[in-house]
């Protein structure tokens, strides 16, 4: 079942990062990540062509309250995202547990240096011990590999394989995955092989 989500007021911090709402003035940081070549693709979205393109993407951040801005604490720059998505994938063994889904957005710059793994362990301590989520869902298509590895390493567990619909209009393959909140007695661990 989906949880209750709104980011106002939010500010998480990491040792290299400040996960917060997005603002008006962050419009040139998407728009110089969002605009590179595969970084939409590899979330099923096309890059972005124009600024203005990234201008109504950025309103919605601001407007729907459920994505975090990623600031880079060595230049203040915004340099990704991390959506509490309502969930779209439903199993009716979760239909009792509250949880969300969650999908992220890295700059190609940033790869490789595990910002996106320290980000995400943010996000899903916040929602489990704050907010005191059972579950969490993500995913990645067959070919993103990056993708993968951060939903390994903060403990993501293989749910099945799917095709996503993407928002280019086709179909994707990939992986849906799950993260148990741990410190709940739930009942969810023993459904998901945890």
């Amino acid at each position: 079942m989906d949880a209750e989500f709104d980011i106002t007021n939010v500010i998480l911090e990491t040792p290299r990062l400040i996960l917060r709402e997005w603002k008006e003035s962050d419009l040139d940081d998407l728009y110089e990540y969002a605009s590179v070549s595969g970084i939409g693709e590899n979330a099923g979205f096309s890059h972005h062509k124009n600024k203005e393109e990234s201008s109504k993407i950025l309103k919605l951040f601001i407007e729907e309250k459920k994505t975090f801005a990623l600031e880079y604490k060595e230049n203040n720059k915004v340099i990704g995202s991390i959506g509490v998505e309502f969930i779209k994938h439903k199993f009716e063994e979760l239909d009792n547990y509250l949880g969300r889904e969650i999908g992220y957005v890295l700059s190609k710059d940033y790869w490789g240096k595990g910002i996106m793994v320290e980000a995400v362990n943010k996000v899903g301590d916040y929602l489990f011990n704050y907010l005191n989520y059972d579950f969490l869902l993500s995913g990645y298509f067959s070919f993103n590999f990056q993708s993968k590895r951060v939903q390994e390493k903060c403990g993501f567990k293989s749910l099945k394989n799917i095709l996503f619909d993407t928002k280019l209009g086709h179909k994707e393959p990939g992986v849906l995955t799950i993260l148990v909140n741990q410190n709940k007695n739930n009942g969810i661990k023993c459904l998901f092989d945890y």
